[in-house]
């Protein structure tokens, strides 16, 4: 799709159907296999799931970003109306940092050590807005004092190995927010930092988020984070969507047989210090080597014979929750009363 943005759009990014894959000379490994969600605007969508299931791909995938020898085979990625995967190279560079940015995992790898933070973040600046040095750096030294760097005046001429892991992951958020984008894409941002920093940096995120009404795609193994700064979650197992919902109904009724394990694994306050934490049997399987049906049947407590050899389908029910299991098909040829919640308990 070209031309004017769409006015009509109800969600700043729908995925519909995304292949992204991996080639060696005899195999191909299937990253993101099918993959379809959306983000509602000024909303935030959680992507959960271990690792190996293909969040990080997915969000590579949107910006375009995936290298040889990967490859977005099909699929459509619809931000603001318009199909990312029909633009030109030369669109998408002004579209990435502008419009979509995106706050990676390691933020001491991802920031160059060799420029100051003020150069690194005046670089959107410069590169979306064309303003020249001087105001470049002042628009700079207000992104700092926006994401909470005492000082910025003098920070702004720092290195990023003279500053803490918190204020560097601040300066990513800065830099990813410099030209207010429309939707910002965070991989695991905080997982190298301590608790504490990981609550300030959370509430960071969702202040700007009201702030700039932007939507938001956090990746992250922590369902924790989901509970306090997520609108709507899709969890995510080998390459594909098992469950799309919103959080409220994540956490009170999880209906794939995954999730509600991911929900089970997580300690408990009121956890007995002596008991065995509940753990998911199994490992996730080879992407060179996936199961014919169901990717979670191997390791799933209720499989039966039609979930080992064939495949479900992510279906919608009237609320616009979405689940991939055979369970609650017409065609499940387990016991008709079985109550996934429940009887994973007693079988973890």
């Amino acid at each position: 799709m070209t031309g004017a943005p769409n006015p009509s759009y109800d969600n700043i990014l729908e995925i519909k159907n995304l292949q992204t894959s991996f080639f060696t000379k005899d195999l191909e490994v299937k990253a993101v296999d099918g993959v379809s969600f959306n983000i509602p605007k000024g909303k935030v969508l959680g992507v959960v799931g271990e690792s190996g299931s293909g969040k990080s791909i997915t969000s590579l995938s949107i910006l375009r970003l995936i290298e040889e020898p990967g490859k977005i085979k099909g699929g459509e990625i619809l931000f603001k109306g318009e199909n990312l995967l029909d633009k030109s190279e030369a669109q998408m560079r002004k579209i990435r940092g502008n419009e979509i940015s995106m706050i990676f995992q390691e933020p001491m790898t991802s920031l160059n050590p060799t420029f100051t933070v003020g150069q690194q973040i005046s670089e959107s600046f410069r590169i979306h807005e064309g303003l020249g040095k001087k105001e470049a750096k002042k628009k700079s030294i207000e992104m700092l004092k926006l994401v909470g760097i005492p000082s910025p005046e003098k920070r702004i001429n720092q290195y990023p190995f003279e500053l803490s892991g918190g204020m560097r992951q601040r300066v990513m958020i800065a830099i990813a927010l410099a030209c207010n984008p429309d939707l910002l894409i965070a991989d695991e941002p905080t997982t190298a930092l301590d608790v504490t920093i990981q609550a300030q940096i959370l509430d960071l995120m969702k202040e700007l988020q009201e702030k700039l009404d932007m939507g938001i795609l956090l990746i992250t193994h922590d369902l924790g984070v989901v509970a306090e700064t997520c609108d709507y979650v899709a969890v995510m197992y080998c390459g594909k969507v098992v469950e799309f919902t919103d959080k409220k109904t994540l956490f009170t009724e999880p209906k794939h047989p995954y999730t509600v394990g991911l929900m089970q694994s997580v300690p408990q306050h009121d956890q007995d210090v002596d008991g065995d934490l509940a753990v998911i049997r199994g490992s996730v399987p080879s992407p060179a080597d996936m199961p014919q049906g169901c990717r979670f049947a191997p390791r799933c407590p209720f499989a039966t014979d039609l979930c080992r050899n064939k495949l479900p389908d992510l279906e919608t029910d009237e609320e616009g929750n979405q689940i991939r299991c055979w369970i609650y098909s017409d065609e499940w040829d387990g016991d008709p009363e079985v109550n996934v919640h429940e009887q994973s308990k007693s079988t973890s």
